[in-house]
């Protein structure tokens, strides 16, 4: 098996083949909400920048929020579950949905507000891999209101076996594929926005902006590690100042703080 470097589910490469290519993110679309592609008439990609400084940032986000038939869409893809992650996506929801009114505007006027989360972990306890949600009333089942809808497509849940006649499981299939073999296998069914799709991928990644923005995001990543690190280690050594002053045995320090004891030699000779 031949791994990926970068799949589908890598976000820099996600936004940005999304972004570059809109009508195939307005074909997915299209198969996430189950509507006809003819019947899309306004898409608009709302957010298409990628700040280089906020890569590799904790509150970074590269999802990609649009306006579709005047609904507001969020789409995004995420690869760790961080825990929480129905709270975090009600709160991307709530944010999307409480800014998009006017100033000055009824409250009537908020639109259809629908977030997408393709997640490659299960997070609920069913076989379906598919999960949609609204506000109902919890005995009659009566629809609170149509403007708030959390989709949920977990890859973990996929079928194994992935047919040329369900565009949406074929679209699922590309960002699960790990290895160079899962993306032939897509390609050997010969559907031709799948062949376009991997196209996009391939041009993508052989690209300099993406491998700069990579370069950026890795950077960014490491220079993040690397603080923590330093906060760590400085908050270790100031707890074992403190202990030394208390002439607790210098083997114990060691145990205590995670520093060598030689290190802890050093903070004492100082």
């Amino acid at each position: 098996m031949t791994e990926l470097k970068h799949t589908f589910k890598t976000d820099t490469l996600f936004k940005m083949l999304f972004v570059k290519y809109p009508d195939l993110l307005k074909k997915l679309v299209a198969e996430l909400l189950k509507i006809q592609y003819e019947s899309i008439e306004e898409f608009q990609i709302r957010n298409p920048e990628m700040p280089p400084e906020s890569l590799g940032s904790k509150f970074c986000r590269l999802d990609i929020n649009m306006i579709v038939n005047g609904q507001r869409v969020d789409l995004e893809i995420q690869v760790e579950n961080e825990g929480n992650y129905p709270e975090r996506t009600l709160f991307h929801w709530a944010r999307e949905f409480s800014t998009a009114l006017p100033l000055g505007e009824d409250f009537f006027q908020l639109p259809r507000t629908i977030i997408i989360s393709i997640i490659n972990f299960k997070l609920f306890n069913c076989i379906e891999y598919h999960s949609e949600f609204q506000p109902l009333e919890v005995t009659r089942h009566i629809p609170l209101t149509e403007k708030m809808v959390l989709h949920f497509f977990e890859l973990q849940k996929l079928p194994t076996e992935i047919t040329k006649d369900n565009l949406l499981l074929l679209w699922l299939a590309l960002f699960r594929a790990n290895t160079e073999e899962e993306l032939l296998k897509i390609q050997e069914l010969e559907v031709p926005i799948m062949d376009q799709a991997i196209g996009a991928y391939r041009s993508i990644t052989a690209s300099p902006e993406f491998q700069e923005m990579e370069r950026l995001r890795e950077k960014a990543l490491y220079d993040e590690a690397q603080a923590l690190r330093n906060a760590e280690l400085t908050k270790a050594m100031s707890i074992a100042k403190n202990l030394i002053k208390k002439q607790m045995p210098l083997d114990e320090i060691s145990d205590v703080t995670g520093l060598t004891l030689e290190e802890v030699k050093k903070l004492r000779d100082v």
